[in-house]
């Protein structure tokens, strides 16, 4: 695959999930996150299987690796969303995707630990900076926080279990098509998730009319979000690496910003415009000068 087609990939992929923070609010309206998450996933492998069925992509899982399988899954979906859609539900779309943006700001440590990349100060300046771009944004005037704090530290959880689901996929990619670990993936996430959901949301669900705009918003985030998004950001683990592919969550709040200004009428004060420019300094100053992994 050409590398131009491959950063094809990371736009179409970043621009689903951009538009994911603003289909997942429409969701919340009715559902809640542990609902909007169970079906998400489950509306999402039977797109990927019956896809990669008919295709012939669809593999079985090989036995020295199913535990690799159960280890990412459990990261990503079943952490990762725990942390994203409730600290959505309390956070603003526009911040929540900020702080995910922060995920390549980690990345390379995670990429230096597992697969020996070399580091250099500029990136913990980058790191550095970018934090204070987030303390502009959470912190007002008085010292405390613009958003919800039990919303900012799961978003954190979805930023870390992010970082270390990619050192994963990064691994299953050299050996399985993207279709065949998503599809898993995503089955597994589903898994974990059905037990709560039954206990939690289950009765409740029971009662709800959905209404068209909901119903369409969660066939956005199982078809667009968590199946065309994710298979197609697999194949940019694989051709980029942990740490370049990583630099791409950078244009997630970018989008969503556009996306929640227009449909969904969030406001941004001066602070907050000056803190996603810091933010996104920071961000640039992180991916300066990578090296290749030390042999």
């Amino acid at each position: 695959m050409k590398k131009f087609q491959v950063h094809i990939l990371a736009f179409i992929s970043m621009l689903f999930w951009g538009m994911s923070y603003i289909w997942s609010k429409i969701v919340f309206e009715v559902y809640s996150p542990l609902t909007t998450i169970y079906f998400r996933l489950l509306i999402s492998f039977v797109v990927l299987f019956l896809f990669g069925y008919v295709t012939g992509r669809l593999k079985p899982v090989q036995k020295e690796d199913r535990l690799l399988f159960l280890g990412s899954a459990f990261l990503n979906p079943f952490l990762y969303f725990v942390g994203e859609n409730y600290g959505l539900s309390l956070v603003p779309a526009s911040l929540s995707s900020i702080i995910v943006a922060t995920i390549p700001l980690f990345a390379p440590f995670a990429a230096y630990y597992f697969y020996k990349e070399r580091l250099k100060p500029v990136n913990i300046v980058g790191l550095l900076v970018s934090f204070g771009g987030l303390l502009l944004i959470i912190i007002n005037k008085d010292f405390g926080l613009n958003a919800n704090p039990w919303g900012i530290a799961l978003l954190f959880l979805a930023v870390f279990s992010a970082v270390f689901y990619v050192v994963a996929l990064k691994k299953l990619s050299f050996k399985y098509n993207p279709v065949t670990i998503i599809t898993w993936q995503n089955m597994l996430g589903s898994l974990f998730f059905l037990p709560f959901f039954l206990f939690i949301d289950g009765p409740a669900f029971a009662t709800i009319r959905p209404g068209m705009a909901t119903i369409a918003s969660l066939l956005m985030l199982g078809i667009f979000a968590s199946s065309v998004a994710y298979v197609l950001y697999t194949y940019v683990v694989k051709y980029l690496g942990v740490i370049k592919s990583s630099l791409y969550t950078n244009l997630i709040p970018v989008f969503t910003i556009i996306f929640a200004f227009y449909l969904l009428g969030e406001q941004f004060t001066t602070r907050k415009l000056i803190g996603m420019s810091v933010v996104i300094i920071g961000i640039i100053l992180a991916e300066t000068g990578k090296t290749e992994p030390s042999k």
